[in-house]
């Protein structure tokens, strides 16, 4: 279906963020997406409706940075919703902080009914299902956490020849979607420094890595490339105290929260390590303060990887609610982007 046969259709969205990351939720789609599975669900909207992505990312409906989910409905036993992730470039495999606001919406719109004090949530995601918790007091939902789909160390202290810099030692961990991560002074650049710089650095990062070494996932094919890079601190230990990170992904957006899905690879790659423990507890905070908890709960299996799942911890909010539409004649309103 192209834009122009969606001129007179109202999208309708609920509004949070999580950690100041946005979270465009889009709730009447459900009808108009295909597909025997989510990954074939995230083919067809790449494949027919991904006009209607452009609509609510781009502007003036959305910006650069802006973070979408769109329900489709669920293929998997267990699961209460499913939802495809949408960003500046295309479709993401897994989303911890849109989890997060996602879990909380499911309770408070009754798609969940609420127990307290904890509601279990199932969501099914395009890298597989993943259990959410919401905490449930006097009626109302507060924080939430996850468990995370097998995550696990692709490559520890991996070369990478990176222009303008010099060979850098890099590690590749999956935590629902694969992330190249390193210590920002390896790049020349700080997390106290321009924003600008970092995503430079990290776009040339991710670049120099794809141009080393292909990504792989063994259950789904659709699930092998590189999301993006998360520079950090250079703490990769508890006791070193909470690590500040920036994720930069897709087409060079900023995830505003410390990243779900990227706080469960750096917790799958400390442990390859021996850094941390099962059960040990971490803090993870992004450029806007926001923090997220992580521990590793258990090892998994996973053919060829020594796989654990992350217990990821953090709070989401309302925004408000939108409809959506494109008047006949808006070319520029079909979406466009100025960075």
């Amino acid at each position: 279906m192209k834009t122009e046969e969606w001129e007179g259709f109202v999208v309708e969205t609920v509004e949070m963020h999580t950690g100041g990351e946005p979270v465009r939720i889009v709730c009447n789609l459900i009808d108009h997406i295909e597909g025997n599975d989510i990954l074939a669900k995230r083919r067809f909207m790449s494949e027919n409706l991904d006009d209607v992505r452009r609509l609510l990312m781009f502007e003036p409906r959305g910006h650069y940075d802006m973070y979408g989910a769109v329900l489709v409905q669920p293929s998997l036993p267990g699961a209460d919703l499913a939802v495809l992730f949408t960003h500046n470039e295309g479709y993401s495999t897994m989303c911890g902080h849109a989890v997060i606001a996602l879990a909380r919406f499911a309770v408070d719109t009754g798609r969940v009914p609420a127990v307290e004090p904890l509601t279990r949530v199932g969501i099914e995601c395009p890298c597989g299902l993943v259990e959410a918790y919401v905490e449930v007091s006097e009626g109302k939902t507060g924080a939430v956490h996850f468990d995370s789909v097998p995550a696990f160390a692709f490559a520890l202290d991996l070369p990478v020849k990176v222009p303008g810099v010099g060979e850098v030692t890099v590690d590749i961990g999956y935590g629902g979607a694969f992330y190249a991560i390193v210590d920002a002074a390896k790049l020349g650049v700080s997390l106290d420094g321009r924003l600008r710089d970092l995503v430079d650095a990290a776009s040339v990062l991710s670049q120099a890595v794809r141009d080393t070494i292909s990504v792989r996932h063994p259950a789904a094919e659709d699930l092998g490339f590189l999301y993006g890079s998360i520079l950090t601190d250079g703490r990769d230990t508890s006791s070193a105290g909470i690590s500040r990170n920036v994720c930069v992904f897709a087409d060079a957006e900023v995830d505003r929260s410390p990243t779900g899905s990227g706080v469960t690879a750096r917790m799958a790659l400390r442990h390859a390590k021996g850094l941390v423990q099962m059960g040990e507890s971490c803090e993870f905070e992004s450029l806007t303060g926001a923090r997220f908890t992580a521990s590793v709960k258990e090892p998994v299996a996973l053919p060829g990887h020594e796989a654990v799942t992350v217990r990821v911890a953090g709070r989401a909010y309302y925004s408000g609610k939108a409809s959506w539409s494109l008047e006949a004649g808006d070319v520029i309103g079909r979406g466009f982007l100025l960075r």
